[in-house]
């Protein structure tokens, strides 16, 4: 479980991590398993912890004014599920996060993550990595809705996330594009033509 989180790190800083730094990081990191449907985090709750998915899929959603599940984002493995904004702020979630397979991750605290960052270069360099990819995939995703159609939508996550269409069902990805699943179901036959 530890060797998934160790590779990502190593790849995303361009740095390897040492003995003494791996023995640091599984003494901060914890194991939790989901099964399908349980939350990770429930909006209205704290979020605590950030998660490193090692096994499984979740997605985040919140849920408008109608009843109707609106997906932020999907999560599968070698991916951070997380509210930032509730983690760092400490304040209530909009967000819930939900295991759509059985899901095993390693969770971490803020202030373990910190830790970490203060006492690992590789952390510290992963963690920048990150952060700037993280700003220009939500600036790209909000140009997305905002300047493209929603062909032009499927299009993008089917060139970017393919694997993504065998993990979350046709609703999910409708509901993340921002589009209704007949439109979908419409592209998708377009597409396969």
């Amino acid at each position: 479980m530890f060797q998934k989180l160790i590779s990502y790190v190593e790849a995303y800083s361009g740095l390897q991590i040492n003995c003494s730094e791996l023995e640091l990081i599984k003494s901060k990191f914890q194991a939790k398993t989901l099964r399908k449907r349980q939350y990770l985090l429930r909006a209205g709750d704290v979020s605590k912890y950030a998660a490193f998915i090692t096994k499984g899929a979740m997605r985040q959603f919140c849920i408008d004014e109608k009843g109707n599940e609106k997906i932020v984002q999907l999560y599968i493995e070698n991916y951070w599920a997380d509210d930032r904004a509730s983690l760092t702020s400490l304040e209530p979630s909009e967000y819930n996060i939900q295991a759509w397979e059985d899901t095993e991750m390693l969770i971490i605290s803020l202030k373990d993550i910190y830790e970490l960052k203060d006492n690992i270069p590789a952390i510290a360099q992963m963690l920048r990595v990150m952060d700037n990819r993280h700003v220009i995939a939500l600036n790209k995703r909000i140009n997305s809705v905002i300047c493209t159609t929603a062909e032009m939508r499927y299009q993008e996550f089917e060139r970017k996330y393919p694997h993504f269409l065998q993990r979350f069902p046709q609703h999910f990805i409708a509901s993340y594009l921002g589009i209704t699943k007949e439109s979908l179901s419409r592209l998708r036959r377009q597409s396969c033509g």
